[in-house]
């Protein structure tokens, strides 16, 4: 019998699938992903996978016509093979964490019978897995009082890192390792008046923009910490007493185990507007602060650093739970 997790095609996704995994090495694991998106670069070569399989499928979302009626019939094919694979390895469970890789197989579990536990990192659930939803054995969220389980799976270092912020002394901006331009440009326009603050900053820019944005530096005479694709992430995040970032499932709940009090300005194009939502949750707790990129203010974001850091901090230490991705191998375990 095996434990076969599926889904993926971007970080916040396998992020998920990582971090479970990581809680199953005593299980037989089987993932299947797809060719496209970022699957193939996380786990074509992990070892705590007996087998990976990755099919030839491709989004649905934004696709023209003819486009939507080709996914569709990659979709069609791929669930297919699905079936035989839970026949293969005779899987007692199905883990999907959702985007258009799980399809195939999620809709094979259906098809099998096989029980399905789905994972939805967003406030606003993905088409796939608000459709798969009602048929799901367990239907896990972070932000929904019915999921069996709220804790969000992230690494323990998060939560081992966390402290309590009091005042602003470092500020990291974060747009993601492929970078976000309106972060990238809101830091430049905060550098000078954070330089007389005595503020030290912490950018990532985004692989591609690295160069660019350490010369706009080198130009303003600041000295900053500017970074793409990096593994200390945790480490940055503990420096930091305030944080500017996308609010993507992972990056959020990262920098509220940390207790790192953050504005978040959404990603405008992200599916359902999820980022929005994400960030919406803990606003409405008033543990977080949320700009959309046409509301960003230079004058507004500064007056933040004058907010109570502290409260917001402890806040933060108590709403997050921890041992989100033990409960999940658990579950799995248990079925």
């Amino acid at each position: 019998m095996s434990i076969l997790m599926t889904g993926g095609g971007t970080g916040g996704h396998l992020t998920i699938i990582k971090a479970v995994k990581e809680q199953l090495i005593d299980e037989k694991l089987i993932y299947v992903g797809s060719t496209k998106g970022q699957d193939k670069q996380w786990f074509e070569n992990d070892d705590d996978f007996e087998e990976k399989y990755f099919f030839d499928t491709r989004g649905v979302v934004n696709q023209g016509v003819l486009g939507k009626i080709k996914s569709l019939f990659m979709m069609g094919s791929a669930m297919f093979k699905a079936v035989k694979l839970i026949r293969k390895h005779k899987a007692k469970v199905v883990f999907s964490v959702g985007g258009f890789s799980a399809a195939p197989m999620a809709f094979a579990a259906k098809l099998t019978r096989t029980p399905l536990v789905i994972h939805e990192q967003n406030a606003a659930l993905g088409s796939l897995n608000k459709l798969l939803k009602p048929y799901a054995t367990h239907f896990i969220s972070s932000y929904l009082d019915e999921s069996p389980i709220t804790a969000y799976p992230i690494k323990e270092v998060f939560f081992d890192n966390a402290h309590v912020r009091t005042e602003v002394k470092t500020i990291i901006f974060l747009g993601g390792s492929q970078g976000a331009k309106a972060i990238n440009t809101l830091a430049l326009d905060l550098a000078p008046k954070l330089k007389e603050m005595g503020i030290h900053i912490i950018h990532q820019a985004g692989v591609n923009n690295i160069e660019e944005v350490e010369k706009a530096y080198k130009t303003l005479g600041i000295k900053a910490e500017v970074f793409g694709f990096t593994t200390k992430l945790a480490e940055y995040m503990n420096e930091a007493d305030f944080a500017i970032a996308r609010s993507g499932a992972s990056t959020l709940w990262e920098l509220s185990a940390t207790a790192v009090p953050t504005l978040y300005i959404p990603y405008p194009y992200a599916a359902s507007d999820h980022q929005y939502y994400n960030a919406q949750f803990l606003v409405e707790k008033d543990l977080a602060w949320l700009m959309r990129e046409d509301e960003i203010a230079v004058e507004n974001v500064l007056a933040l650093l004058d907010e109570d850091m502290e409260a917001r901090s402890k806040g933060l230490m108590q709403i997050v739970e921890k041992e989100g991705s033990q409960k999940i191998a658990k579950l799995l375990k248990a079925i």
